[in-house]
């Protein structure tokens, strides 16, 4: 049996979010009593809650919603490169030694330990020229361990316009402490929201 690697960080009340954003939230409609035979809960959440993956209508206005996102791109062949302590930005000489025979997917650690309680903001996000890069050496999904391709403080989102006109898919809150540098398989599907900016997903790694 194949290995598998959890890599989706745990969601509850105390999970991170983006200034702003709206938080987890669990409510019970229904209780196991001698009246009721099951438990019911109702969640309020962002998307951007936990590993996720971004649609398009997150960051283009008539970009499509996650539900209309094909599925293909977030199964298949991924390498995960390290790039602890980079600095503010994550530049293509980080991941050089890494992008022979690259797969289509590719996954990057920043953290030596995920933050799972409180908003990083000063997270390392990718330079856009990184991402052209990828593009051009046929990558079509980007990972990250932290919140944003882009730093928590852009307003201009260059990074995320990079996919937008590359037409790459991206997964964001990876939770990668465990991850050794290697090749993979990912699995990360986004549920089949139709009219949302992003999903969660329960992403893991499993052994090629």
């Amino acid at each position: 049996m194949k290995k598998i690697w959890d890599i989706s960080p745990p969601i509850d009340a105390s999970s991170p979010v983006f200034p702003g954003d709206t938080p987890f939230q669990l409510q019970w409609t229904a209780e196991i009593s001698p009246t009721c035979p099951v438990n019911v809960s109702a969640i309020t959440l962002s998307p951007h809650v936990g590993s996720h993956a971004d649609a398009p209508l997150h960051y283009d206005p008539t970009g499509v919603a996650i539900g209309q996102v094909d599925l293909q791109t977030f199964i298949g062949p991924c390498r995960v490169i390290h790039a602890i302590g980079v600095g503010p930005l994550i530049h293509l000489q980080h991941l050089a030694r890494k992008l022979e025979h690259l797969p289509e997917r590719v996954l990057v650690r920043t953290y030596a330990s995920f933050p799972e309680q409180a908003f990083d903001s000063q997270l390392t996000a990718f330079a856009p020229q990184t991402l052209t890069a990828l593009a051009d050496l046929g990558v079509k999904l980007i990972g990250i361990d932290s919140a944003s391709i882009d730093p928590a403080s852009s307003k201009t989102l260059d990074s995320h316009q990079v996919i937008r006109t590359r037409k790459l898919r991206v997964l964001e809150n990876l939770q990668l402490d465990l991850i050794e540098e290697g090749d993979y398989e990912l699995i990360a599907l986004p549920l089949k929201l139709m009219s949302a900016d992003a999903s969660p997903v329960r992403a893991i790694l499993r052994e090629l």
